[in-house]
């Protein structure tokens, strides 16, 4: 066999760190199976399946992202919600474009397609992502988390098609959608038929965005936190670097023990 000369040596190494880094690029391309999901409107949604409990009654949380992001946004989340024992999807929506590194895949085929990227517009594509969760990842609970607009959509969904929802978690949702066509208490109207259990929080001066909302939610399975500092908009309010991140990870652990968590389970090869 002949030496390998240096300049070719050379290339490999740069062919191999380019491989390295692009997976860099992509964190969610390592570990998670990639999937897409169909809407109703014939938009294939990317999702990420990051279930490393093989029992399909495991509970599994849908995560959605929040304006101009991607599924990137669960990057740092994904990890310790699967200590906790929960299955994650993250899920790509046609409103959003990209963070960490992680690009929005389902915003470009909407791009593509023709299709306007509106929040409001991003709502078939939550119904679309728990159908396939519920298909064939998921036998016991299927959560839908949200973040900002999706926040209020996944709120609107688990009212509107309680079939597809056994808990929501709400990050900083709102009536965002009124220069969209929308009615003022659109989000409110359909928190009125949650019939699961819902959590909502954000950043201590957004409460007022949500106060109706999570006033018109009945009964008694609901749970709000409101953090004594500043806090942060959106899901990433968990993330380490802000200071108060801990407490809001109290708040949703608590909520997710006491109405979601039937048994803990150990990972299994799946």
């Amino acid at each position: 066999m002949k030496p390998v000369s240096m300049p070719i040596l050379a290339l490999v190494l740069l062919a191999l760190g380019l491989t390295i880094l692009a997976g860099a690029a992509d964190p969610f391309a390592r570990g998670g199976q990639r999937v897409l999901c169909r809407t109703e409107d014939g938009l294939f949604v990317t999702a990420e399946v990051f279930a490393p409990f093989a029992d399909k009654a495991t509970p599994l949380i849908v995560l959605f992202h929040q304006a101009r992001w991607s599924r990137g946004e669960y990057l740092e989340i994904v990890p310790r919600l699967n200590a906790l024992g929960f299955n994650c999807m993250t899920v790509d929506q046609r409103s959003g474009q990209a963070i960490h590194g992680v690009f929005n895949e389902t915003y470009r085929r909407a791009q593509a397609a023709g299709k306007s990227t509106r929040y409001a517009d991003a709502l078939p594509d939550l119904p679309a992502a728990l159908n396939r969760a519920h298909k064939d990842f998921a036998e016991g609970p299927v959560i839908a988390w949200g973040s900002s607009y999706s926040a209020a959509l996944a709120l609107k969904v688990a009212g509107d098609r309680p079939e597809l929802v056994d808990g929501v978690v709400a990050f900083s949702p709102g009536e965002y959608f009124v220069n969209q066509d929308k009615p003022e208490t659109w989000i409110q109207d359909s928190a009125r038929k949650i019939a699961v259990p819902a959590f909502v929080t954000s950043a201590r001066d957004e409460q007022e965005q949500w106060a109706d909302i999570f006033a018109a939610i009945p009964g008694e399975q609901k749970v709000s936190y409101v953090p004594e500092t500043e806090g942060t908009h959106g899901s990433r309010a968990l993330y380490a670097k802000f200071p108060d991140s801990e407490g809001y990870w109290q708040a949703v652990e608590a909520f997710l023990a006491r109405f979601l968590v039937e048994d803990s389970q150990d990972p299994g090869d799946g």
